[in-house]
């Protein structure tokens, strides 16, 4: 069975087998929405494959937590969304037969110092796209990898069909044996990693949409680029539409209403608005080309027009007006679950539980966006501070740690907030060290900005540890190394930026 990435099917099939081989499993897994529904896909696959697994997550795999798994008595230990930059401590353990590592990961693999010298960390069960030349920040996220190690178990495990398997959100049917309808989640994940860049995914990405749209599961298609075309009212989603700004509209509830009352359209029925996701097509294009025309008279520069329309991603297998129809508005209801210490609620949802889990990740989502409001309103009153290559603000305790990197990439374009610097943003994590979360954009990853290094580097100046993505990246740090750190970072961009 051929995978979905050419590259990386030798390297799949060498985990699957190990995997396969295992008396039992213990999945670990990051919190955010790329790593639940990357434990989510290894959930299901590992259950498919008939192999006994726990889960557990982590906010950050550092080294009491990698401790903490060594401890435990499992022999394999399989890290999704999470490990390789971790290679360092983890082949420590390894080396003392504490436990044999299996990797689906997407971030910058750790190295070690051999006479000045970086040096790549080898280990056996390694999957991560940038080993194969994919780009692990626009190309396949911690899903796909899971995804395509759910596809290499699926081979090597030989599953029969149409046979009964219970999993953590009840009882399904291994009708699609190759994996191929876990695609959706991993298509969730890349979309909540801030994969779609220019509006759509690409590289590896794409082809693991095909698969989805092939298996049943996805339909792509071009449509308006706002959030929340499921569930917002019409008023809602353009007065909260701000990637795009456009005058009189944008942030603006009475001009946002006042634009809708306009359109002769039939826009509310029985009293409530309608929402996007329900009109017709022909009403879609009627809103969709007069928000061009209002763009174009109010000045708004063509290349950000073209911003307005972009490759949505539909699960069509979930109820039209829900969360759960829309990668993006998915991917924001898993980011409200494990932030918020359940990423048992997040991975039930993955799973399928429609009642419960459901309800109470909807309930965390509404505190979720009243606290992302808050910050960005925080961060927009007092403002950030401008050093030569970069803005940052230190939250302190007022936002919390596992969602100040939202606020901060939500808040660049507002008032004193520039989108042509990165941003870093500090909050506490606890009596004695903070968080470092810093966010980028795609056009200053292609000016040299590779935020992963920057926050790895001034980290590790400090004391501290950290790493991620080119566009979006993390660290702690010690409390009190800040004025350090914002030091060496600023250096470290201007190289970069130079």
């Amino acid at each position: 069975m051929a995978g979905p990435i050419p590259e990386l099917e030798d390297c799949a099939t060498r985990c699957a087998t190990r995997l396969c081989a295992a008396d039992r499993v213990l999945l670990a897994s990051h919190i955010d929405a790329d790593g639940l529904t990357s434990a989510a896909i290894a959930a299901q696959a590992l259950e498919r494959a008939r192999i006994p697994f726990e889960t557990v997550f982590e906010k950050q795999l550092d080294e009491d937590a990698i401790a903490d798994i060594a401890a435990t008595e499992y022999e394999t230990v399989l890290f999704t969304d999470f490990g390789s930059g971790q290679l360092d401590i983890i082949s420590e353990y390894e080396a003392d037969s504490a436990f044999t590592p299996v990797i689906a990961d997407h971030h910058q693999p750790a190295t070690v110092d051999d006479d000045g010298e970086s040096v790549r960390i080898e280990t056996d069960y390694h999957l991560n796209p940038l080993l194969f030349g994919i780009n692990g920040a626009s190309e396949l996220s911690g899903a796909g990898a899971s995804y395509v190690l759910a596809r290499a178990l699926a081979a090597v495990a030989d599953q029969q069909p149409d046979q009964p398997v219970a999993t953590d959100g009840g009882t399904t049917t291994a009708a699609r044996s190759d994996n191929r309808d876990l695609a959706a989640l991993a298509v969730v994940g890349a979309v909540g990693d801030m994969q779609a860049s220019g509006g759509e995914l690409h590289g590896a990405n794409a082809k693991i949409v095909a698969e989805g749209v092939d298996a049943g599961v996805l339909e792509t298609g071009k449509d308006l680029a706002l959030y929340g075309k499921q569930t917002r009212p019409l008023p809602k989603l353009l007065e909260y539409a701000t990637d795009v700004h456009i005058p009189g509209i944008s942030n603006d509830k009475n001009g946002a209403l006042r634009f809708l009352d306009e359109l002769d359209l039939e826009l509310k029925r029985d009293g409530e608005w309608r929402r996007w996701a329900g009109l017709t097509n022909d009403e879609k294009q009627t809103v969709a080309s007069a928000l061009v025309k209002r763009a174009v008279s109010s000045g708004v520069p063509a290349t950000k027009i073209d911003g307005l329309v972009s490759t949505a991603y539909v699960l069509p297998n979930e109820p039209v007006g829900t969360e759960l129809r829309d990668a993006s508005e998915f991917s924001t209801l898993l980011n409200a679950t494990a932030r918020y210490e359940r990423a048992d609620v997040g991975l039930g949802v993955c799973l399928g539980d429609r009642g419960d889990a459901l309800e109470r990740a909807r309930k965390l989502l509404r505190d979720h966006r009243r606290n992302l409001s808050e910050g960005i309103d925080l961060v927009t009153q007092e403002g950030v501070t401008h050093e030569d290559t970069f803005q940052w603000f230190h939250a302190d305790d007022r936002i919390r740690e596992t969602i100040v990197g939202i606020v901060a990439g939500m808040a660049m374009g507002n008032q004193g907030i520039s989108r042509s610097k990165p941003i870093i943003a500090f909050a506490d994590k606890d009596d004695e060290h903070v968080k470092v979360s810093a966010r980028g954009t795609h056009s200053l990853v292609r000016e040299g900005l590779d935020l992963s290094i920057v926050v790895g580097e001034a980290a590790r100046a400090v004391g501290g540890d950290g790493g991620g993505h080119d566009v979006a990246a993390g660290a702690t740090v010690p409390k009190g190394a800040e004025a350090e750190f914002i030091e060496r970072a600023d250096e470290i961009i201007a190289e970069q930026l130079s």
